[in-house]
């Protein structure tokens, strides 16, 4: 696997003649490797035609853009294009070509023999979730989001140290584009790719991205922060009015289930003595015992009525829902909670034991004390679900 590289905005400025203003105008900054940028902003602002300037689709009028510190001025447009990855919204498959070789475009410009460039399509279908055997498939018999893998899978091909990525997902329904965005991020956690993506989205924005570029008509940066940075600290109004009004909403998708402090859950066993069973929900923030099975998975809470024999027995379809996996992101594991109507739900850890207790309250409280939303790990989004 190729190294990832740093990316590096010297100074760049992109004008048109005759234009009296440019389109993108002295920006810097710098992406370090493995990461994913996300450039965001209104319509017009340039974030396509800063992206394209990286692979020399579009030429710089001033400054420089250095990958692994080398400048793009220095390669080949077509030399340069061949090693970066690229992924566009409407992916861009050749109809005319099977699945496979479309994957094999860029390993067949490079000479790959045929046996590499089979084993290496193979892998790439199954890296992004394809059945191998839709290889012999046109891309006209494949449903949208699988267009779209084949496009990520394409971009892989040659295993390239950056990638490109224009609205990929932004022609995809609501249902599959999360899934797709999952499946990406879940793929980047194993391959620490150097990503730049486009989106007008900010809430795809903060989920997709390590750093977020802000960019502003006339194609100046606004900001350039994590996503955490951005939410707690927008750097003037525009920033505060583009990230939007419901920003301490927006900081529960920097926080998984595990980052914060669960409830005590009140855990009994069938067998146990009713009274000891109320006893322990008592003593807990969670009003209502949680019937477990030896191994501390959940098998459901328990009311007054199932409480009225001397000893807990399982009731019937007594199956919690939702539960919630320590690793969700918060801010879904608090839609699950309001989608089901309840007020409680029991965390998993990877064997399926209880935890603890998610509340509303406790998200509740999280939001009103103000929570600077500390940003996880490096891995908060890269194993998402």
């Amino acid at each position: 696997m190729s190294a990832p590289a740093t990316l590096e905005f010297d100074s760049v400025t992109k004008r048109y003649p005759g234009a009296a203003t440019p389109v993108i105008d002295d920006l810097t900054f710098d992406v370090p490797a493995g990461e994913i940028c996300v450039l965001v902003g209104p319509s017009g602002c340039g974030k396509t035609t800063a992206m394209r300037m990286v692979n020399r689709m579009v030429d710089i009028t001033a400054g420089d853009i250095r990958i692994g510190g080398t400048s793009v001025l220095e390669r080949s447009p077509a030399q340069l294009r061949r090693e970066i990855g690229y992924v566009i919204q409407q992916v861009g498959l050749f109809p005319h070509q099977t699945v496979a070789e479309n994957v094999a475009a860029v390993p067949r410009l490079l000479g790959w023999d045929r046996s590499r460039i089979r084993t290496r399509v193979a892998e790439l279908l199954e890296l992004v979730g394809l059945d191998p055997a839709l290889g012999s498939r046109y891309p006209a018999q494949l449903s949208g989001g699988q267009r779209q893998r084949v496009g990520v899978a394409r971009a892989l091909a040659v295993d390239p140290p950056l990638m490109l990525m224009d609205e990929p997902f932004g022609a995809i329904d609501p249902i599959n584009r999360e899934r797709l965005q999952n499946e990406f991020l879940r793929l980047q956690g194993r391959l620490r790719k150097t990503v730049v993506f486009v989106t007008h989205d900010i809430d795809e924005a903060i989920k997709m991205g390590d750093r977020i570029a802000v960019m502003q008509t006339g194609g100046r940066l606004a900001q350039y922060a994590t996503p955490a940075e951005l939410l707690v600290d927008p750097a003037d109004a525009f920033v505060e009015d583009f990230v939007g009004a419901d920003r301490a909403l927006k900081r529960l998708a920097l926080l998984r289930v595990r980052d914060v402090d669960l409830w005590r859950a009140p855990l009994v066993r069938a067998g146990d003595s009713s009274a000891s069973a109320r006893a322990r929900a008592a003593e807990s923030e969670v009003p209502y015992p949680l019937l477990v099975d030896d191994d501390g998975r959940p098998l459901g809470w328990l009311s007054e009525r199932d409480l009225a024999r001397p000893i807990v027995t399982p009731p019937a379809d007594s199956a919690p829902d939702p539960i919630i996996d320590a690793d969700d992101v918060l801010r879904d594991a608090l839609a699950e909670l309001l989608q089901a109507g309840t007020q409680y739900a029991p965390v998993v850890d990877p064997r399926g034991a209880v935890l603890g207790v998610l509340s509303v309250e406790i998200v509740s409280d999280l939001l009103a004390a103000g929570s600077t939303a500390q940003e996880a790990p490096a891995d908060r989004v890269r194993d998402d679900r």
